[in-house]
């Protein structure tokens, strides 16, 4: 199970949360490095790179690019987004992804996510419906004895991944907080994503000065995932438009599992962002709606 990868080796709640997102219920061992990025990423309606009013993002230092990543696209408002999780173990790769729309004012999301077969445990399921919001995950749709009706709902400050992994998807926010106060950042080139010119930056990001440097609504899933991790650092590439917009960032989160059979375990979790100006509409469930009986693992 991906929570025994974890310095403690795992929890309940941590267990728990995992096993609703569908995440650890892969193939027996399911844990493996993987490679792979996300889909296309679409259109941008703010028109991608503009002639006036540009940032001189590539002239900049690399390090103050990306430290200002998260607040660029907090001043940017809405987004659409896709989304990959990747694994792969024993010849067999996984991947999960979703797709919705994110607000990066308020930090929340909707986001529809798909498990593959294998990770599922069955040959029909529905997507799985997640709200993203500051501090909490909720989930609809994941089953294992969860009423089709009802939500989950995870406080991510007690996940021992803060939230960057359990439910398939890394939350948008945390994703560019990361890269504050990154090392070994180098500023690769130009190039073009779905018709966008792109700078491209690799570093690797250091969950501590991550967490130190987030945001106070983020500082709190990111302090866990800095406890959590067997290992602080998460090499990154990343994509900003001329304006310093994240558009593309793939994470590589590395974890040591335990056990006679120790290996090391690689998970790619790839972002997508274009449609700045996307209207958002999250609205979180009643308590009445909130489940609050046992969840079954599978």
């Amino acid at each position: 199970m991906v929570v025994q990868q974890y310095r403690d080796g795992g929890g309940a709640r941590a267990a728990r949360a995992l096993a609703v997102a569908g995440v650890i219920a892969v193939t027996a061992g399911c844990v493996g490095a993987g490679g792979g990025s996300g889909g296309g990423s679409g259109g941008d309606g703010g028109g991608g790179s503009h002639a006036s009013g540009q940032r001189a993002v590539a002239a900049e230092r690399p390090l103050d690019t990306l430290d200002r990543a998260a607040d660029v696209l907090a001043e940017a408002g809405g987004a659409e987004a896709r989304t990959s999780m990747e694994t792969a173990a024993g010849g067999t790769r996984v991947t999960i992804r979703g797709r919705g729309t994110y607000d990066f004012r308020t930090q929340t999301g909707r986001l529809k996510v798909v498990l593959p077969t294998d990770a599922a445990g069955a040959d029909d399921h529905r997507p799985i419906t997640e709200l993203l919001a500051p501090g909490a995950l909720y989930m609809k749709n994941r089953g294992a004895g969860v009423p089709d009706d009802k939500w989950v709902r995870i406080d991510t400050t007690t996940l021992k991944d803060g939230n960057l992994l359990t439910g398939g998807v890394t939350d948008p926010t945390a994703a560019a907080e990361l890269l504050r106060d990154a090392g070994d950042v180098t500023y690769v080139g130009k190039s073009e994503l779905a018709g966008v010119r792109v700078h491209h930056y690799r570093g690797v990001a250091d969950l501590n000065r991550a967490a130190r440097a987030a945001s106070p609504q983020s500082r709190g899933a990111l302090s866990a995932a800095a406890k959590g991790f067997s290992r602080d650092a998460v090499p990154f590439d990343a994509y900003l438009d001329d304006e310093g917009r994240l558009r593309k960032v793939r994470h590589r989160f590395t974890f040591a599992t335990e056990g006679q059979e120790a290996t090391e375990v690689t998970v790619v979790s790839t972002l997508l962002l274009y449609g700045f100006g996307a209207p958002v509409t999250v609205t979180l469930p009643d308590e009445g709606d909130i489940y609050t009986g046992e969840i079954r693992q599978g």
